[in-house]
């Protein structure tokens, strides 16, 4: 009360109470409390070799579902360490790496940038399927579909999330034109939209294929790969304990992160 000039407690008949400046004194002063014990706690796994935070990109193909299991788990055993979580797209997620804005890149595609000090493992594969709505045009048409036919339609195509570096384009055939949108989702409900057409993740919309609601289309044979590698990447340099206990966890998981 000396210190501060003010009254914190005040008489009740026989008892002291404490006065509205009083407990707001004793709630701030818990909060701060506390904050200075995890302010200690940080400090001292700083000082062992963890982290207080991991950043974490993960690429729009990757499930998010799998991908919250596996932090989840990771979060039980280190509940102190905070996770700041972005979505990435083709090579916005390395380029975000490389810059070291991000601790820990899930579920990049290849090709990996190469003496850019980046240690990369394969997590996942993932298969194209080429598919429509069914009132999209292509869907009446004979298959195999020459690509010739298809380059007279819409692609759907999502933006690459690089800032500076050269945006990739993956899967694009048609030369007809572009609707682009932000991520992977976006891309799913286009196609059941009708809007366009274009290479789709096949285990995320193996569901809509099943029900009617898209159509695989046969094509000629093209130069665009099918399948392709997806991949856990870091820098070499970073030898933390907390990043190394979180890629341990995507490593040994065996949930599907496609």
């Amino acid at each position: 009360e000396e210190q501060l000039a003010v009254t914190l407690f005040q008489k009740q008949g026989r008892r002291a109470v404490l006065t509205p400046a009083g407990k707001y004194l004793l709630e701030e002063g818990r909060t701060l409390l506390l904050a200075a014990q995890k302010l200690a706690e940080q400090t001292r796994s700083i000082a062992n070799g963890w982290e207080s935070t991991l950043k974490v990109a993960l690429d729009s193909m990757i499930s998010t579902q799998t991908t919250f299991n596996i932090i989840d788990s990771f979060l039980q055993a280190h509940p102190d360490i905070e996770i700041d979580l972005s979505e990435e797209v083709m090579s916005g997620g390395w380029e975000r790496l490389i810059n070291d804005e991000v601790d820990l890149l899930v579920g990049a595609a290849g090709p990996v940038p190469q003496q850019k000090g980046i240690h990369a493992t394969p997590i996942a594969k993932l298969e194209r399927v080429f598919a429509v709505a069914p009132h999209h045009p292509l869907s009446r048409h004979p298959k195999p579909v020459p690509l010739e036919v298809i380059e007279a339609h819409r692609t759907i195509v999502v933006h690459d999330s690089a800032r500076t570096a050269i945006p990739w384009t993956k899967g694009i055939i048609s030369k007809h034109s572009t609707f682009y949108v932000p991520n992977i989702d976006y891309k799913i409900r286009a196609h059941c939209a009708g809007i366009g057409c274009g290479f789709l993740p096949r285990k995320r919309v193996q569901h809509l294929l099943d029900s009617g609601a898209l159509i695989e289309i046969e094509i000629e044979e093209t130069t665009h790969s099918q399948t392709s590698e997806m991949y856990l990447a870091w820098k070499i340099v970073n030898r933390g304990k907390a990043l190394n206990a979180l890629k341990q966890c995507f490593i040994e998981s065996e949930q599907p992160l496609l």
